[in-house]
């Protein structure tokens, strides 16, 4: 097929996996997605591609997921749709060219879609996933510890003076966060206790459409793996807020609809554990955010700032990101609350 225009799309240009991602238009119209994915080389810096199947982020996953006619099988039997993809590797890395999936994107989702979304990963994760050689180990602890965080802003009395901060942030937030440090370790032994699913490990809104028959695409599979069974739900929340594709002041109510969904769906395929179980994982991996807030602090003397690579209003951003993160700091202090009873 001839290519008459290509649209570079959104992605995260840190990560050293992924060298492009763009949407290709053909001479009859025709749309599909195009991303090039890079063979790692000297790996370094906190976005390095391994050649380690285990690692979080194994440069070839992605390309296993799409080859896989089980896991296709099994998300769609759950309402979920794994784009088709024609995989093409060679000897600098690889190419999928996959379904240029039309409906409406999840940072366009109304509550109700969340939950549509919720429940259908539920009856997905309910069920066994097998084994396979390639999926990720240990993603919430590894991901969440080797960034380059400046945690000496923690404790610096300068940074929480900072006009931005001090106008924007809740007054308790700089008490619950440094609890939340305290018990980072106890936090993430506590969900590598818990039940297990095979997760997305990338779950957010800006990952997913649903189509006008109502199916739910799911995109970004590069850190697919193993996670605690409500991992992919505590991910999705936040994460929505954070870069404001949900008002702060609805995250209760987003929080509730979309762990009641989950477990609905968990049950609808079967499963019977305790749910008590799975919202102590949606609450304690909030954990994952620890280099936020530090990070936060660190750019907050900037003069633009960006949510999901657009400009938008500083002091909107940072209080809605406030709001959030004292919502997830008060999620971990109810987990660590909960799992000692």
């Amino acid at each position: 097929m001839t290519e008459v225009g290509t649209t570079t799309l959104r992605h995260n240009p840190l990560n050293a996996v992924t060298a492009n991602v763009e949407r290709v238009t053909y001479a009859d119209g025709r749309t599909a997605v195009r991303k090039e994915l890079r063979r790692p080389s000297q790996p370094s810096g906190p976005w390095a591609a391994s050649t380690d199947p285990r690692h979080w982020n194994y440069w070839r996953r992605e390309l296993e997921v799409y080859r896989d006619d089980e896991l296709r099988g099994q998300l769609a039997d759950a309402g979920l749709v794994l784009p088709a993809a024609q995989v093409d590797e060679g000897p600098e890395g690889a190419v999928l060219l996959m379904d240029d999936i039309a409906g409406t994107p999840g940072t366009h989702f109304s509550l109700a879609e969340h939950a549509a979304l919720a429940r259908a990963c539920g009856r997905w994760q309910a069920r066994p996933a097998p084994e396979r050689p390639w999926t990720s180990t240990g993603f919430l602890r590894d991901y969440s510890t080797t960034r380059d965080v400046p945690w000496q802003l923690i404790t610096d009395d300068a940074a929480w003076q900072q006009p931005l901060i001090r106008e924007t942030w809740p007054a308790e937030l700089r008490e619950a966060w440094t609890g939340l440090l305290v018990h980072r370790d106890a936090l993430l032994d506590l969900v590598a206790s818990l039940p297990r699913a095979r997760c997305h490990l990338d779950f957010w809104v800006s990952n997913v459409v649903q189509r006008p028959t109502g199916e739910l695409a799911l995109f970004d599979w590069s850190f697919l793996g193993d996670g605690a069974l409500g991992e992919d739900i505590g991910n999705y929340i936040p994460d929505a807020v954070f870069d404001l594709f949900w008002p702060a002041e609805r995250l209760p109510e987003l929080a509730e609809t979309c762990i009641a969904n989950y477990l609905d769906g968990l049950h609808e395929a079967g499963w019977r554990g305790d749910p008590d179980q799975v919202r102590l994982a949606v609450m304690a991996s909030g954990v994952k955010y620890a280099w936020l807030l530090p990070g936060l602090l660190g750019r907050a003397s900037d003069t633009t700032h960006s949510a999901y690579h657009r400009q938008v209003d500083s002091r909107y951003l940072f209080h809605q990101r406030g709001q959030a993160l004292l919502f997830v700091a008060d999620w971990c202090a109810e987990a660590l609350s909960r799992a000692r009873r």
